[in-house]
Formats: C-alpha cells, structure tokens, sequence
C-alpha cells in the first residue's frame, strides 16, 4: 500500500476555498512575515467557519504537520481568539488568504493589531512598574558584588521594556524573533531603532549599568509623557539608583 502524501497548504487552500462553509483563511507565522521565511517554514492557518455551519472540514481540526499546522474554528471564536494573549501579535500581523465577508476578516485582524486606549494605558502602567522593578534589583546587585543575578534582572527587564513600549503605542508586543522586522517595518514613535534595539541587546548580554540608566533616562521622559508618572513616583527614593549618575 502507497502511503498517503501529506496535505500541502497549496491543496488545503483549493479544498476549503471550495467549501462554502468556509468564511475565510487567515495564514500567520514567518509565513506571514516577508523576508523571514526559511526552509524549515510551516504553514500556520486559521480556518474560519461561519458560525453553526456543517463540514467535513472539522475532521482537520489539529492538523500537524512540518509543511502544515491547522486551526479550525468558528468566526465568533476567531473573533476572541488572542484577545488578550500570546497570539495576539501573531495574528495582528496575520495575512488574509481568503475573505468572504466583505472584509470581516480583515478588520478583525485589525482590531486585533490595536490595543484600546483603556488597555493600552493599564498595560503600559504594569509593565513599565515591572521594568523599574528588574532594572532596580539588577542596578543593586551589581552594587552588592551579585554578577549573575544582576545580568538576569537585567535580561527580564528587557522583557517588560519592550511590553510597556509597545503598550504605550497601543500594539502587542512581537515576539523576539519578529522584533527586528517589526521595527524596521513599524518603529515605535519617539525611538531610534538602532539604538533602542543596541540598548537592549547590551543589557541583556551584560546587564551594563550605565547602559541600563540612560535607557532608562529616555523611558522615564516618555512615560511621563503618555501620562504614566504615578507609576515611577511610587519608587520615591529609590528612582535615585535607576537614573543616570
């Protein structure tokens, strides 16, 4: 007996396009980001159904495969799907392969890729409090002679940073293997990539102190800025360590 070859995306495609049932096809992942594919590339696809519709296609539900990878689900659910949480930016930079709502699709995935003004604001509060936190105890123990916890305070740090920023554009959060294509394509308002993405690469690496301060001067006049003062005036004294000597 022949085995059976694996679905192509190519094929899937032809299969659900046929398949009224089908309201639309949404392919996220390297796939979706130009430039970053490579030969170990899958297919990441949501499949779309309308909502209470029938159809052979649901037996492909948690299709896996290294050329194909399945989501199959309703529009309702797509329209919740990643709102908040880790998929959101993989779907705020999704790529629409077939629409049959007259753009439903499309704007979903846009709303997807724009935080409301509410959201964004409480974000951007916990996570720039996070930073302060993880550049604090990074600061103070490569003060008291404590190297490896101070380069790990340092790297979480960056982690927070990056969220907070973003949240104060009122985006997601890339995941770091799309950071550098993000900014490149889409740069955070105010902010030099080259610098920002040099800043963050020596803390991370180092946990530099004089590298961290100034980053953190820079964030300090933007945060205030968008409003966020409060959250940095609760470390009262201790801000005295955070900023530039």
């Amino acid at each position: 007996m022949t085995a059976r070859k694996p679905m192509t995306f190519d094929a899937f495609v032809d299969l659900a396009a046929a398949d009224p049932a089908v309201v639309g096809l949404v392919l996220k992942g390297s796939r979706a980001h130009e430039g970053m594919t490579t030969e170990h590339s899958d297919h990441d696809l949501y499949v779309v159904l309308a909502d209470g519709a029938t159809t052979d296609l649901t037996r492909f539900a948690g299709h896996r495969t290294p050329e194909l990878d399945l989501v199959v689900l309703s529009l309702d659910e797509f329209r919740a799907a990643g709102m908040p949480g880790f998929e959101r930016y993989a779907l705020a930079r999704a790529r629409v392969v077939l629409d049959r709502l007259d753009g439903t699709i499309t704007r979903i995935l846009a709303d997807k890729a724009r935080l409301d003004a509410g959201e964004a604001f409480r974000e951007a509060d916990e996570w720039l409090d996070a930073y302060a936190n993880s550049l604090y105890r990074s600061v103070k123990n490569t003060r008291d002679g404590h190297a490896l916890a101070a380069r790990l305070d340092a790297a979480d740090s960056v982690r927070f940073l990056l969220e907070s920023l973003f949240a104060l554009d009122r985006r997601p959060r890339p995941y770091n293997k799309y950071l550098e294509w993000e900014l490149a394509r889409f740069p955070l308002p105010g902010w030099d990539t080259g610098r920002l993405l040099d800043a963050v690469g020596l803390v991370s690496a180092t946990g530099d102190v004089s590298t961290q301060r100034r980053l953190f001067a820079r964030v300090e006049t933007v945060a205030r800025r968008a409003g966020h003062g409060a959250v940095l005036d609760a470390w009262g004294s201790d801000l005295r360590l955070m900023r530039p000597r």
